[in-house]
C-alpha cells in the first residue's frame, strides 16, 4: 500500500469543493441562527456508553471503538451527533426547563459506509428542538430542513413522511413481544411485504391485527394515503393521533410535494414518533432525515420531548453554486516587505493577496492583477 492511499470510502476534499462546503455551512448555520438555534460543538470522542451504543444496535455497529490510554476505558468515535446533543440538553443545559434550540456541524465516522456510494466520514449538520412535544415543533424543524436544502440545487424536493407510532401501536395491540416487534420492523425496513405476511402467519396472530400489520407496506402514496389509512386500520387512539400529526404536517406545507409511507421505518432505535426525510429530484437516497425522539435524554438524567434532523453536507457537493471570487492579487517577493501595509489593507478589505515567488501558483492561476508601486503609491493593476 502506498503512503498516500486513504482507507476505503474515505476521501479528501480539494480546494474548490472545500470552499463550496464551507460557504454552504456558513449559510446554513446562519439560517439556523436566524431561527434561534444555538451552535454547539460536542467532542469527536466520548466514552462509548455516552454515545448510547448500548441501547441502539444500529448505532453500535456504526461506532469505531478504541481504548483510552489515560483511563483504560473504552472510547467511541462518534457516528451520530444527535445523542451528544441530547446529553448536552439533559446535563449541561439542564437549568433551562423550557425550550432549547441547538444546532451543530461536524464530522462523524462510520465503521462501514451506509451505501455503496456513501462516505464513511459524513459531515453531519443538523438542528434539534428540545422541550416541546407538540406537532408544531416538528413542523418548525421540517420547515428548517427544507429551507436548508435551498442552499443547493436539489430540484423538486420530495418530503417523505412516516410515523413509527402506527407500527408500535399495532404491534402492542397484537401482543408482539420485543423480539417479534424488532424482527417485523427489520422486514418492514427491507420493504419485503411477502416476508412480513409470512412471518405474521407463522406467529398465528389474531386475524384483525395480522391484517392490519400486513397492510402497512401497502399504505404509501400521496396525501390521500391518510384517508385510506383511517378507513382500513383499526381504530386505536395511538394510530389516530399519529395520523392526525401526519395530517397536520401536510396541512402546514400545502405547496410541498409529499409522499407518505407508513412502512417507511428506517430509524434509529431512539426515534419515537413522526419521521421525515427529504429527497432530491432523481435521487434514490434521502438528502436529509429526521424525526421525533422523545425521552432520549433519560439516559443522561433528564427525559425531554425532542425532534430534529440532520444531513451529510458532503452530499451537497456538485449541487452547490460556484463561489464567485475576485482573482487574487500578486505582489512580487522583492516588493513584499515594502508593500506590507498596503497588503494588510487589501486583505482586511476582503481581497486575496499572494506573494509571487516566480513560480506557477494555484492561488493566482489565471489572475493578471498585481500590486505595484506607481507614482509613489501602491496600486492594483490589471
Amino acid at each position: 500500500m502506498q503512503p498516500w492511499q486513504l482507507p476505503e470510502y474515505v476521501a479528501d476534499i480539494l480546494p474548490t469543493g472545500a470552499r463550496q462546503l464551507e460557504s454552504a455551512k456558513e449559510k446554513i448555520l446562519a439560517l439556523f441562527r436566524s431561527h434561534g438555534y444555538e451552535l454547539v460543538h460536542p467532542p469527536l470522542m466520548e466514552y462509548s456508553r455516552s454515545l448510547l451504543t448500548h441501547i441502539d444496535s444500529g448505532l453500535s455497529l456504526k461506532t469505531i471503538r478504541v481504548t483510552d490510554q489515560i483511563s483504560g476505558r473504552q472510547l467511541g468515535i462518534r457516528a451520530d451527533i444527535t445523542p451528544q446533543v441530547a446529553r448536552i440538553d439533559a446535563h449541561l443545559l439542564s437549568s433551562n426547563q423550557g425550550i432549547n434550540r441547538l444546532c451543530y456541524a461536524g464530522s462523524v465516522l462510520h465503521a462501514r459506509p451506509e451505501g455503496f456510494l456513501n462516505t464513511r466520514e459524513p459531515l453531519q449538520v443538523g438542528a434539534e428542538l428540545y422541550g416541546y412535544g407538540g406537532i408544531e415543533a416538528d413542523i418548525e424543524i421540517i420547515g428548517l430542513m427544507l429551507d436548508s436544502l435551498n442552499t443547493a440545487d436539489f430540484g423538486d424536493v420530495l418530503l417523505s413522511l412516516g410515523h413509527i407510532g402506527v407500527f408500535r401501536a399495532l404491534s402492542a395491540a397484537a401482543g408482539l413481544d420485543a423480539q417479534q416487534s424488532e424482527t417485523l420492523l427489520e422486514l418492514m425496513q427491507d420493504k419485503d411485504a411477502a416476508a412480513v405476511e409470512g412471518r405474521l402467519k407463522e406467529w398465528r396472530l389474531d386475524g384483525m391485527w395480522q391484517k392490519a400489520l400486513a397492510l402497512l407496506p401497502a399504505l404509501y402514496g400521496g396525501r390521500e394515503t391518510l384517508a385510506a389509512a383511517r378507513q382500513k386500520l383499526p381504530e386505536l387512539s395511538a394510530v389516530s393521533r399519529a395520523l392526525d400529526e401526519l395530517e397536520a404536517v401536510c396541512t402546514a406545507f400545502p405547496q410541498q410535494r409529499v409522499h407518505i409511507d407508513l412502512a417507511e421505518l428506517r430509524v434509529d432505535n431512539y426515534h419515537s414518533g413522526l419521521l421525515y426525510a427529504a429527497y432530491g429530484s432523481g435521487g434514490h437516497d434521502a438528502v436529509a432525515r429526521g424525526g421525533r425522539y422523545d425521552g432520549l435524554g433519560v439516559h443522561f438524567g433528564r427525559a425531554r420531548p425532542a425532534t430534529g434532523f440532520s444531513f451529510d453536507l458532503r452530499k451537497f457537493l456538485g449541487r452547490l453554486p460556484q463561489n464567485e471570487r475576485r482573482p487574487a492579487i500578486s505582489v512580487a517577493l522583492a516588493d513584499a516587505a515594502e508593500a506590507a501595509e498596503a497588503v494588510a489593507q487589501l486583505r482586511a478589505a476582503g481581497e486575496t493577496v499572494v506573494i509571487d515567488y516566480g513560480l506557477p501558483s494555484n492561488s493566482s492561476s489565471g489572475s493578471t492583477r498585481r500590486l505595484q508601486k506607481q507614482n509613489g503609491a501602491w496600486t492594483v493593476t490589471e
